[in-house]
């Protein structure tokens, strides 16, 4: 009788993935093996499905991926990317394929080994994308081309044939706008920086510059010299490193120290947790309804997007787009369709519960003359029997007071899994949050109709004006607001199933929408987290305005939210790089994965290691 276990391909599977954690150099690194697109998501590594056979070429597929990924890994700093990265378009695009064969060069000088590998998921790509069969450079993909002549001038290895036929066609044209600039590559592989430099001159050389955004150095410069016109600001300041060292120390052994806490001391079952809703629910006096802010006004973001007609926009509760015993049997319907993912959903929240309790709860002072024996540190008496003994002594930490709002792409793409998965995680977290005084806001956006409401109509009557702005009428909802018990609330989230409710996304001014109620909350701390699985869409908008409004507009309010700082914004991506939006951002290829990264992006913003919060949030570690 055969076990899964007697797998042949079981044993390479396991050596490649602890090779592979080796050369990222990130033994916390999860690799899987699946038949959905590779890449890197957090702290998960997806390869090639490898078969029982073990073919060729599956093995030197899924080596190939894995070290480049790996390499990636290794090499490449999130923050000085998104500090350089041009914000669109082509120009985007070709910065992304010089920087990965930058960390691939990268590795073939410190690792040969590595080159071969990734030579043969070149060769595989490129043949079964085509690109043998292109005889045209206006079909052949530039940003591709470029990477793989940049790995070519960098190795000085040979590029397979397919991946050298699609190169040579754009070799002439590469070499003559930026040969001087490539020649320059090979010395700052080892410095990203000085390499993300010299890939936006290439950019500019190719005729991209106006794609490239403002020069970060030069904003550096201009801020330097403001901050020297500031006479004496230095002076005032006063010397603290060595006490801000000393305490970062201390925070981080106690972490270390602090003892983790057991699954049976925290763990809740859902019964538990309608129980304790049932208090809270209490005590909000039934019919008080939490303070609504005001409709929005004009974008604040982006003084020049236009909206047509905002006269049949809508900001409305969820009860009130259907009757009670309708959500009753949407939110049944919801249960009863993942009811499997509900455990595995449930154990992430706890995990989470577990880590926000501990932080409201204990800290520990370290080397005190009285107090609780210090067991981790009589290592110390047993070496040196003259060192004194070491006490510690618990003590209450600061924990602010928070909000956290989901905003959740109601979009007709999110139909099916997507949708339920978002749902049902926002009905755990908001249990699990609120039982450690975080209060929740659940919100969703959409449209009242697709491809253009009253407003296309109106605009239509009037004789179809030119630019004539954002051209839908919107929809948002309230599931959730912040100060509503999660038992009120649970049923609406079952409207998210509606047949009908899902339509376009015009996720601008949704997020505008959703922060403008976060400032005006009155906690210490504001979080919003966006989940989303693509770019903004309303056809009947982008018909008549340039292509790129409403994205434009969306990046216009990202930039105000991150500038101003008031809010802390993350998002999530649903088989759509959202990274190339936000700052903070995740993207995961399968909407199973979204409890795992909702839970894990929340703890991080919890964290008080801000080493271990950048790596997770994906911004440049702090030294």
């Amino acid at each position: 009788m055969t076990r899964a276990s007697d797998n042949p391909a079981d044993p390479f599977k396991k050596a490649l993935a602890g090779a592979t954690r080796v050369m990222a150099n990130d033994p916390e690194l999860s690799v899987s093996y699946t038949v959905d697109p590779s890449g890197l998501s957090g702290e998960a590594m997806r390869l090639p499905q490898v078969s029982r056979r073990m073919t060729r070429d599956e093995v030197a597929l899924a080596r190939g991926t894995a070290d480049s990924l790996a390499l990636h890994r290794r090499y490449h700093d999130p923050g000085t990317h998104n500090r350089y990265v041009p914000p669109m378009g082509m120009a985007r695009d070709l910065y992304e394929a010089l920087e990965t064969a930058r960390c691939e060069a990268m590795g073939a000088r410190e690792m040969p080994g590595t080159a071969r590998n990734i030579d043969a998921r070149i060769g595989h790509e490129a043949k079964q994308r085509g690109y043998h069969e292109i005889t045209d450079s206006s079909t052949a993909p530039l940003p591709v081309a470029a990477g793989y002549l940049v790995r070519e001038v960098a190795t000085g290895r040979d590029l397979p044939p397919a991946a050298h036929h699609l190169a040579g066609l754009w070799r002439d044209f590469m070499e003559q706008h930026a040969g001087e600039t490539l020649r320059d590559l090979p010395a700052a592989l080892s410095d990203q920086t000085a390499f993300a430099r010299l890939a936006r001159q290439i950019i500019s050389d190719l005729g991209y510059g106006d794609q490239l955004g403002d020069d970060p150095d030069a904003l550096d410069d201009m801020q330097d010299d403001e901050a020297e016109e500031e006479p004496g600001a230095e002076d005032d300041t006063p010397d603290s490193t060595g006490n801000d060292e000393e305490d970062t120390a201390e925070a981080e052994e106690s972490e270390a120290q602090q003892p983790e806490l057991d699954d049976s001391e925290i763990e809740v079952s859902m019964d538990q947790l309608q129980t304790e809703a049932d208090v809270d629910d209490a005590e909000t006096p039934e019919g008080e309804l939490p303070q609504e802010l005001p409709e929005p006004g004009p974008s604040e973001a982006d003084p020049d997007y236009r909206v047509y007609l905002a006269a049949h926009d809508e900001v409305v509760r969820a009860e009130e787009l259907a009757e009670p015993v309708e959500l009753e049997r949407l939110r049944a319907y919801l249960d009863q369709q993942l009811e499997l993912l509900k455990g595995a959903v449930s154990r992430l929240a706890n995990k989470l519960q577990r880590r926000l309790q501990a932080k409201q709860n204990r800290a520990w002072e370290f080397d005190r003359e009285e107090g609780i024996l210090d067991a981790g540190r009589l290592a110390r008496v047993v070496a040196n029997p003259t060192t004194p003994l070491s006490f510690k002594i618990e003590t209450e930490t600061e924990f602010r007071d928070t909000v956290v709002t989901l905003l959740i792409d109601n979009s007709g793409s999110m139909r099916g899994r997507p949708i339920s998965i978002a749902a049902t995680c926002a009905d755990i977290l908001a249990r699990t949050l609120e039982r450690c005084n975080v209060k929740v806001e659940i919100l969703g956006f959409t449209t009242r109709a697709w491809k253009g409401g009253q407003a296309r109509e109106a605009w239509l009557k009037e004789g179809r004006p030119e630019q004539p702005g954002r051209l839908n009428d919107l929809r948002h909802i309230i599931y959730k607001s912040a100060d509503a018990p999660w038992r009120r609330s649970r049923n609406n989230l079952g409207l998210m199933m509606k047949e009908g409710l899902l339509k376009e996304n015009i996720d601008g001014e949704a997020l505008e929408w959703a922060h403008r109620r976060l400032l005006g909350r009155p906690e210490a701390r504001k979080i919003l987290m966006v989940i989303s699985d693509g770019a903004p869409v309303d056809d009947s908008t982008l018909s008549v305005n340039p292509a790129n409004y409403l994205e434009k507009h969306l990046r216009d309010v990202i930039a105000m939210v991150e500038r101003r700082h008031g809010v802390e914004l993350i998002a999530i991506g649903i088989g759509h790089d959202v990274t190339r939006y936000y700052q903070r951002a995740v993207t995961i290829t399968d909407a199973d994965q979204l409890a795992g990264a909702i839970t894990e992006q929340l703890a991080a913003l919890f964290d008080t290691d801000p080493r271990q919060r950048a790596r997770v949030l994906g911004i440049r570690n702090v030294a």
